[in-house]
């Protein structure tokens, strides 16, 4: 039901926010798909807004050199796709990429390492430290301990940031 005349949207945001969301991930698209034609790489892109930012995701055949080792390539090439996303909008962009479904296994295995770190904090009373992390990673590590009703925090400054997660 519309509130004050306008339509409500996911977790609270306004129509307006919604379709600057939608924009962002449209020219995302299109800058992606051209840099998949300049580098003769076949994929389909999909675009979404989940919660209060734009995500992009690029499906294909073989993509993993898109991706890197550990994800570094497409840490990069994420920023580049914001870059792109600031000079047409002049807003920063918060924008999310996938390639190949990595990001979203990343994330399963995170929940699963995060929710035994919290049992370990549990049993040991004590705080435990992982290994250092992208921002990606440790805010999907944040969110699992907060969900666990512990907390969290990051320490170390990159590339060695990390996550401790403290006893209740």
């Amino acid at each position: 039901m519309p509130v004050n005349g306008e339509e409500t949207a996911p977790e609270g945001a306004t129509t307006d926010r919604l379709a600057a969301l939608e924009n962002e991930g449209d020219i995302a698209a299109d800058y992606l798909e051209e840099l998949l034609d300049i580098a003769d790489l076949d994929g389909d892109l999909d675009m979404d807004v989940e919660g209060d930012r734009a995500a992009v995701s690029i499906v294909g055949a073989d993509l993993s050199q898109l991706v890197g080792a550990n994800g570094e390539v497409l840490e990069a090439l994420q920023e580049l796709t914001r870059l792109a996303v600031y000079r047409e909008t002049g807003e920063r962009s918060r924008l999310m990429l996938d390639i190949s479904g990595f990001r979203a296994e990343r994330r399963a295995q995170l929940e699963e390492l995060a929710a035994a770190k919290v049992a370990e904090v549990r049993e040991s009373g004590a705080p435990v430290s992982l290994a250092p992390m992208s921002p990606f990673e440790r805010k999907v590590v944040h969110d699992a301990v907060a969900e666990a009703g512990l907390v969290s925090e990051s320490e170390g400054v990159e590339p060695r940031r990390h996550v401790v997660i403290l006893p209740s």
